[in-house]
């Protein structure tokens, strides 16, 4: 006999729009739906579970964007695990790549670990989070708890992943131990009881995976919520430290409102979307002023100084803008001034120098840096080493030359 259908009350319909709002899917929404009647018919907070593995020292926007909706749904009253995942690190994650990743040694998976929640806590409440680590776990298991793990999932089912799937067809190695990956998180919800996991779309078939296992060891199973992968500040490949195109939530206020100014203004609704707290009809009203006229730069102004205040101060978002304004507005640097694109992120500052036209040679380039004539984006350049990493930058040499370069 089938269970009644619930009633969706102005109540959940309200939480629902909060918690799909910029999301990809909700999987299975009938089944979330029944999951936040009966907590607000209970008063039971429903545990909701992150997973993110330790694997670079520091958070940069893109890992936000499902944090903000961590904080969303812990504003609604649920219960938030912010799970480190210090064992499956060791494991190192396959998703969408083409090759075996090189697992951390234990000593950089805790010393990342340290900055991670202090970096979270910028956009969690931490009196409101779990902290946890799937060590406490995974390693009680040994052997013969992992080889009883394994019994739970067939070959099969795990090829059905894309990306094993195509490393299979173009003889790419796949190692056993990658394998263990998406059962060990999966195994994760199953020790969390978890109710809703979230995660990036790449981590898709992981999440399913928990699903699974819980339906496995008799739990009913999480509903999934995958938010889309931001794309960094170059608008074409997804954040990531190695492209050199993020926003790092603990850069400085002059760093993060800079490198907020340079996206496109295309990219720009993508940012006030996923990063924005703003609600999404005063995002529609923005978005129609610009198309009736108004200046996108002044409404990229408000998107930076948002994100500054959230990571710094009120105070330093707006000092931020005053020092920006004073290097790009107030007659210091021109409006008008050659645009150049240029490949290969991260370059040089002497190859970027030549390849820009603002010097004829290298060891002009490298004379004009020795000799402290070189700014990016306002600021003096003294290292001839500098790399430039993916972005838009106004290059200065001496006082009449400028171009505005994109890296990419």
């Amino acid at each position: 006999m089938s269970s009644p259908e619930v009633v969706i009350t102005p109540e959940i319909e309200a939480d629902l729009r909060v918690v799909k709002r910029g999301c990809d899917e909700l999987l299975v929404e009938s089944e979330f739906v029944k999951k936040l009647a009966r907590s607000r018919a209970t008063g039971q907070p429903l545990r909701i579970k992150l997973g993110l593995d330790p694997t670079a020292p520091d958070i940069h926007l893109g890992h936000t964007v499902v944090l903000n909706k961590m904080r969303q749904l812990q504003d609604l009253g649920h219960t938030v695990i912010f799970l480190i995942g210090d064992f499956t690190s060791m494991i190192g994650d396959p998703s969408g790549r083409n090759a075996t990743r090189p697992p951390l040694t234990p000593e950089q998976i805790q010393e990342n670990a340290k900055t991670y929640y202090a970096q979270a806590s910028l956009v969690l409440d931490p009196s409101k989070t779990e902290i946890r680590y799937n060590s406490e776990w995974c390693d009680p298991l040994g052997a013969r708890g992992m080889i009883q793990l394994a019994s739970r999932y067939t070959v099969a089912r795990m090829m059905e992943r894309e990306d094993f799937t195509r490393r299979f067809k173009q003889g790419i190695p796949i190692s056993v131990h990658e394998f263990l990956y998406p059962l060990m998180q999966g195994y994760d919800s199953v020790a969390l009881k978890a109710d809703l996991e979230l995660g990036g779309t790449d981590q898709k078939f992981n999440l399913l995976v928990g699903r699974e296992l819980q339906k496995e060891y008799g739990q009913e199973p999480q509903c999934i919520l995958t938010m889309p992968l931001l794309e960094g500040t170059d608008g074409v490949d997804k954040m990531s430290k190695s492209k050199g195109n993020y926003i790092g939530i603990t850069e400085t206020p002059d760093s993060m409102f800079g490198k907020l100014m340079s996206i496109s203004d295309t990219l720009m609704w993508r940012y006030f979307e996923l990063l924005s707290f703003r609600t999404q009809d005063e995002i529609a009203l923005l978005q129609k002023a610009v198309n009736d006229g108004a200046n996108p730069r002044d409404t990229k102004v408000l998107l930076a100084q948002e994100i500054v205040g959230r990571f710094h101060s009120e105070k330093d978002a707006h000092e931020a803008l005053a020092r920006f304004e004073a290097r790009f507005r107030d007659g210091v640097i021109p409006d008008d001034m050659p645009e150049v694109q240029l490949a290969g992120a991260p370059l040089g500052i002497l190859k970027v120098l030549r390849e820009a036209g603002l010097v004829a040679s290298g060891a002009e380039a490298q004379r004009n840096v020795e000799q402290g004539g070189v700014r990016v984006d306002g600021t003096r350049i003294e290292d001839k080493g500098l790399q430039l990493p993916a972005g838009t930058y106004v290059v200065q040499v001496g006082k009449r030359k400028f171009a505005r370069v994109t890296v990419a």
